[in-house]
């Protein structure tokens, strides 16, 4: 089967097919061999999704080669298979077609050498675009693993422990612990099923939560040492340098952000990273009543409506006044803050 060679005229606006998991099942029972990634710097759901998918195809009799541009974090690395996660910045193939794991576009994969496949596109995020030749998305779902799994049962695959453990990481992780607003009873269903097939919810929370690498625990005092608060704004940040005293990696930044919005009565935070090029990462999270996604997509990011992030322009002063120009512009409408 060739599937390098898509048309280019393709209409993409169909980005929603009458039944895209038997689409994409076609697909991989037709072809052989196939390329699974997700997005640069790989989170939870990323890593156990990438992970899931190669353990169905696996058991469909196909070879599936997983890659990622960025190395997996440690926090992920005890994950069933994921030595098996190669990293690359360019890919060459032949495959019969690549699967994306919640991307908004190639350029979120950073992975050069993409563009010459058939390309499967699987999302669940609110910025999610149909760029692909086959379009999956579904806003309303926890986590991409959700997705997933889906796909596994549909093609007829067991859910080994292994794969359990796998999903059952995505669907923590991409809930924020089951606290973001994605979080519903379908969610712990999912959780459930994937516990009697094996997952150990214990053991899987300690590693994610109770592995802190003590270079992040550093960074997190240089952080919260500068914690700013205004109403129910909350903002925090590091520099360059602060990465460099503490050896910090950039794994170490996953999760500080929660650290403000968790005060009481702060509705939305902000985490900022000011990169070596001086460039300025950020993550967003909000607690329901503000669409940080939104603010991210007029900034050129994404995510979710209550996990977003994007990259500013430095310096770090006018990359904030950036950002806090927005916020303060998404809670001007709510009641003062009594604290």
């Amino acid at each position: 089967m060739d599937r390098t060679h898509p048309n280019p005229a393709q209409d993409l606006s169909a980005a929603y097919q009458a039944d895209p998991i038997a689409e994409i099942l076609q697909v991989l029972r037709q072809g052989e061999r196939f390329l699974v990634c997700s997005h640069s710097r790989p989170d939870g759901d990323a890593v156990g999704s990438m992970l899931a998918v190669g353990m169905m195809l696996e058991q469909m009799g196909k070879r599936a080669d997983l890659v990622s541009a960025d190395r997996i974090p440690a926090t992920y690395r005890w994950l069933p298979g994921a030595g098996a996660i190669r990293s690359a910045l360019r890919v060459h193939g032949p495959y019969d077609a690549v699967i994306l794991l919640e991307c908004d576009g190639l350029e979120r994969t950073r992975l050069r050498g993409l563009e010459k496949f058939f390309l499967i596109n699987i999302d669940h995020h609110v910025s999610g675009r149909p760029f692909a030749q086959l379009n999956w998305i579904d806003c309303q779902v926890a986590s991409v693993g959700e997705m997933v799994h889906r796909l596994a049962l549909a093609a007829g695959a067991t859910v080994t422990p292994e794969m359990a453990a796998c999903l059952y990481t995505t669907v923590l992780t991409d809930t924020g612990g089951f606290c973001y607003g994605a979080t519903r009873a379908s969610t712990f269903a999912l959780a459930r099923d994937l516990v009697l097939a094996g997952a150990d919810p214990v053991r899987i929370a300690q590693n994610v939560y109770y592995s802190t690498s003590t270079a992040r625990i550093l960074l997190l005092g240089a952080a919260l040492s500068n914690l700013k608060r205004e109403g129910r704004l909350a903002w925090l940040w590091v520099t360059h340098q602060d990465m460099v005293l503490t050896c910090a990696a950039e794994e170490d930044c996953e999760g500080i952000v929660n650290y403000a919005v968790c005060i009481s009565g702060v509705e939305v935070a902000v985490f900022l990273r000011e990169l070596p090029e001086q460039r300025i990462r950020l993550s967003l999270r909000g607690k329901g009543k503000v669409n940080v996604a939104a603010i991210a997509e007029r900034l050129g990011g994404g995510g979710h409506e209550s996990a977003a992030g994007c990259t500013l322009e430095g310096p770090l002063p006018r990359a904030i006044d950036e950002i806090l120009a927005e916020l303060r512009q998404s809670v001007a409408g709510f009641a003062a803050d009594p604290h």
